[in-house]
């Protein structure tokens, strides 16, 4: 079976405000408050999420012992088809101009509330701002849901 490696933030980066500062991301994840990631490249995580729902491919969740790409990565959370997992295409370009977040679907967009998106990615409106406003938004993102929930 592969592996599919999904590493998180234990601590914001350098990039936000609130660098160095404990995220929570993992003990959320765990208590199941934060129930999905969002990543670039939807193609590249859409291509992993079909072997995992073919049963090929697991969901490795990850973070870094100590500085990120300077230390080994633990595993916290393996998840297989069977826990519900799943992927979402999320159109992020317009949330800064207008606050709205789009979701894509096969044949059409689907308004999502960024406060909700936010909060289920386990931030703040204002740090999930943050947290994307170095990003690329030109192109579709991932969610990753570590659930069953979908939007």
């Amino acid at each position: 079976m592969k592996t599919y490696t999904l590493t998180l933030s234990r601590n914001f980066p350098a990039t936000h405000p609130r660098k160095g500062e404990e995220t929570g991301f993992i003990d959320n994840i765990l208590a199941f408050k934060k129930i999905h990631t969002i990543r670039s490249n939807y193609e590249f995580w859409r291509k992993r999420f079909d072997e995992i729902e073919k049963g090929n491919a697991y969901l490795s969740l990850r973070y870094w012992e100590g500085k990120p790409y300077r230390s080994n990565q633990v595993e916290f959370k393996r998840l297989i088809k069977e826990d519900g997992i799943g992927l979402q295409c999320i159109d992020l370009s317009i949330f800064s101009d207008l606050g709205l977040c789009f979701l894509n679907t096969k044949n059409s967009a689907k308004r999502i509330s960024p406060i909700c998106i936010a909060k289920n990615d386990g931030l703040s409106s204002n740090d999930f701002r943050k947290w994307f406003k170095n990003y690329s938004l030109n192109e579709p993102m991932a969610i990753i849901h570590f659930t069953k929930f979908r939007y």
